[in-house]
Formats: C-alpha cells, sequence, structure tokens
C-alpha cells in the first residue's frame, strides 16, 4: 500500500460512516480509511456513494453489484472486484452466477437483459471506453433512459473507486480475500499487488469543514440500531445513508 490508512482513533468523527459500512459489507474497507486522512474527501464520497449504490432505485441491488464486478473486472482492478462480487453474494446473487460471470455471454445463468448491461459495463471499464451506439441500442431493449442513468452512475462511481484502489495499492481485507480466493481464482483473479501489509498514519487528524460536519450529523440521524442480515432489510428499516468500497 502505497499511502497509510489513517487510524479509526483519529476519525471519530466518522464512526457513524464506518458502522453502517460494516453493517452492509461486515468490514470496513481500507480505502475508506486512507479516504480519512482527507475528512472532506471521505464526507463527500461517503454522501454521492450512499445516493449511488444504497438509496433504493429502479435496479435490483444484487444487480448492480454484478454490474460493479464486471466493471472493475474489466478495468482489472482486483480489489474492487473482489469487494463486488463478496457483495453480490450479500445482496443475494447465487454463487454459481457470480462465478460464471467471466462466461456470461454462454452461461444459462444470465439473461439477456442481464447480458446486454453486463457488455454495457464491461466496454465501460476499458481504456479508452468502448461504450458506443450499439452498447446503448442493446441496453435500451431491456431498460428506459433512467434505469441507464443510474446503470452510469455505478459504472463511473466504480471507475473512481478502480483508480483509487489499483493506484494505491490498498491492501485487501480478510473478507473479500478468502471470497476471491474461494470463488473467483479459477477465473483468474489474482491478489496481486494488493497483498501488502496496512502501515497506519503516525500524523494527528486533520479539522473537517462545517458542510462535512452537517452531512455526518445528518447521517447520525438514521444510524441502525442493529446490524440488518440482509441489504434489503437495511433499506426497509428506513436508513437512506450507506457506503460501499
Amino acid at each position: 500500500m502505497q499511502i497509510a490508512t489513517a487510524s479509526r482513533e483519529n476519525a471519530k468523527e466518522f464512526d457513524t460512516v464506518f458502522a453502517i459500512t460494516e453493517a452492509i459489507m461486515g468490514f470496513v474497507p481500507n480505502s475508506m480509511l486512507i479516504m480519512a486522512r482527507d475528512p472532506e474527501l471521505l464526507a463527500a464520497f461517503a454522501e454521492l456513494s450512499a445516493i449511488i449504490l444504497v438509496r433504493p432505485g429502479r435496479l435490483n441491488p444484487g444487480f448492480k453489484a454484478l454490474i460493479m464486478y464486471m466493471v472493475s473486472r474489466s478495468a482489472g482492478c482486483q480489489y474492487c472486484a473482489a469487494h463486488s462480487a463478496n457483495l453480490a453474494a450479500l445482496r443475494d446473487i447465487p454463487i454459481r452466477k457470480i462465478e460464471a460471470l467471466g462466461q456470461f455471454e454462454q452461461s444459462p445463468e444470465f439473461s439477456e437483459a442481464e447480458r446486454a448491461a453486463l457488455r454495457f459495463a464491461q466496454a465501460a471499464g476499458q481504456v479508452p471506453n468502448a461504450v458506443g451506439n450499439t452498447e446503448f441500442a442493446e441496453l435500451r431493449r431491456h431498460f428506459d433512459d433512467d434505469q441507464i442513468l443510474e446503470m452510469v452512475a455505478v459504472l463511473a462511481l466504480l471507475s473512481f473507486l478502480n483508480r483509487w484502489n489499483d493506484t494505491l495499492a490498498t491492501t485487501l481485507e480478510a473478507g473479500p480475500r478468502n471470497f476471491a480466493e474461494c470463488h473467483l481464482a479459477a477465473d483468474g483473479w489474482k491478489v496481486g499487488k494488493h497483498a501488502d501489509t496496512i502501515p497506519l498514519d503516525p500524523q494527528p487528524r486533520r479539522s473537517i469543514s462545517l458542510s462535512a460536519r452537517l452531512f455526518l450529523w445528518l447521517l447520525r440521524r438514521w444510524r441502525p440500531r442493529t446490524r440488518p442480515s440482509k441489504y434489503n432489510s437495511h433499506l426497509s428499516n428506513g436508513h437512506p445513508f450507506g457506503v460501499v468500497v
């Protein structure tokens, strides 16, 4: 890992963000702990990711996680691929379907609508971006423009995370690493540079802006009292905020 993570003791103002993240994912990603060195950055990211990934939308949450996995896989970010595949399993996508994503064109696990979306995500993850009129025309056979907009927001957020974590060689946490080694390795997944140790930042925390404090104050009002067992129960309890990275 190229830049040390902040200590959670030096990021107490994000306790609610971290608690909600643990409720959704089971752990706090090291990518967030690096962002915590810049409190305004982490606050802004938490708000944006909540809107894109956690707020109820028109796309199934498990389907969103598959799109996240595909775009990360296409971009080559092993850290985000492991996170997204693990999240898909938490959102009730069958393991056999996650394992078959590399063969989505032939696998009977996927519908034609899912194949169109996964082709779109695969093209979007490439550099340069390979999405064109053909991909949009195929997607519109199955999804309306608002659903496509929701999909593009997911792709764009993951593209940021792919660059963030691949550039910084963020250390992959034990949970998603174990999942990936069990279920993704046969399809070519390797931990690579994300196997590094985790240094801690010895520097004192930076001050946080008024706008970031306002967001965190609002967030605490919806803090879940217990950890939900399923993603959908998190939504049904009425907690609109959360972060997934």
